[in-house]
C-alpha cells in the first residue's frame, strides 16, 4: 500500500521514499533542478545569478557615469595618494617645490610646514643619527641617502641582497653602501675597500 503525502494543489501524490525530507516538503535541491522548485522557494542559484547581475550592473552604471575605479593605490603605503584617489605619486615627491597632484596638495603648507613631523609616518625613514631623516622611498635603493647607510645596512631598513644587477662588498668608498653597480666593475676606480669590484666583479 502506497502512503501519500498533499500537495498544495490538492492532489495526492505518492510517497517517494529515495526523496529527502527537504525535497517532500518543497525546498530547492542542491542538485540544481530549480525549475521545479515552489514559487515559496528561493534557489541559491537563482540568488547568486542575481546578485552577479546587480554587481555587474552597477559596475556597468559606474563606468557609464566616468566614476574612478577604486585604486589598489589606496592601500599602497608606500607612497602618497593624490585627491582623486587614483594618482599615486613616491615619496620623494611629496614637498619637494614640484606640484605632482593635480591639485597641489602634495605641496600644502600643512603637509609641508614641519618637515619631517608633518609628514605621514609611512612616506618617512629615519636614519641611525636620529637628527637625519630620508623619504620612504629612498630605503634600500643602494645609495647612501642617510649617510651612515642606516637606509641600506641597518636592522630597520631591513634590505633585500644585493640584486643580479649589482657587486656586493661590504664596507664600500663613495656614495654606495654595500652593493656596487655593475656598470662600475672594472672601471679603473676602487669602489669596494677590498677592489674586488676592479679584480673580481664582471660587468
Amino acid at each position: 500500500m502506497n502512503k501519500t503525502h498533499p500537495q498544495r494543489n490538492g492532489d495526492v501524490a505518492p510517497f517517494d521514499p529515495a526523496k529527502s525530507f527537504s525535497e517532500e516538503r518543497g525546498c530547492c535541491r542542491p542538485r540544481g533542478a530549480c525549475l521545479r522548485c515552489p514559487p515559496r522557494c528561493v534557489c541559491v542559484t537563482m540568488l547568486v545569478l542575481l546578485l552577479l547581475a546587480a554587481t555587474a550592473a552597477i559596475v556597468g552604471l559606474a563606468v557609464a557615469l566616468g566614476l574612478p575605479p577604486r585604486s589598489p593605490a589606496s592601500n599602497n603605503r608606500t607612497g602618497f595618494l593624490c585627491d582623486d584617489g587614483v594618482t599615486c605619486i613616491p615619496a620623494s615627491q611629496v614637498c619637494d617645490g614640484t606640484t605632482n597632484c593635480r591639485d597641489g596638495e602634495d605641496e600644502q603648507e600643512k603637509l609641508c610646514g614641519d618637515l619631517p613631523r608633518s609628514l605621514p609616518a609611512y612616506l618617512v625613514f629615519r636614519c641611525g643619527n636620529p637628527a637625519h631623516w630620508v623619504y620612504a622611498d629612498k630605503r634600500c635603493n643602494g645609495m647612501n641617502d642617510c649617510g651612515d647607510c642606516s637606509d641600506e645596512m641597518g636592522s630597520l631598513a631591513t634590505c633585500p641582497p644585493c640584486g643580479s644587477a649589482w657587486w656586493s662588498c661590504s664596507p664600500v668608498f663613495y656614495e654606495y653602501c654595500a652593493c656596487v653597480p655593475r656598470s662600475l666593475c672594472r672601471d679603473g676606480v676602487q669602489h669596494c675597500t677590498s677592489w674586488s669590484d676592479e679584480y673580481l666583479c664582471t660587468p
